[in-house]
């Protein structure tokens, strides 16, 4: 669907998607998806489902960089020796 075709039609697309339909361009290659805004995503209907199951605890936050003068190949060649 071009642009203009959605402008002019937008209440009639909105209609389609309530009702849980998708948008889809004319050449046929989804670009996008819409959806009712109640709808579950799908890590929450997969929660649902009990398909997966959410983290007991949250991810770790990366470590702080280490500063090093010169290439990291000299700093592992240095420690091996």
């Amino acid at each position: 669907m071009r642009v203009r075709s959605l402008t002019a039609r937008l209440s009639r697309y909105l209609a389609a998607v309530r009702s849980g339909g998708t948008l889809t361009p004319k050449r046929g290659q989804e670009v996008a998806r819409a959806m009712p805004a109640g709808a579950p995503t799908k890590p929450e209907q997969f929660v649902a489902e009990r398909r997966v199951r959410q983290a007991k605890r949250r991810k770790r936050s990366a470590p702080i960089p280490v500063r090093a003068d010169g290439l990291v190949s000299d700093l592992v060649a240095e420690q091996r020796r």
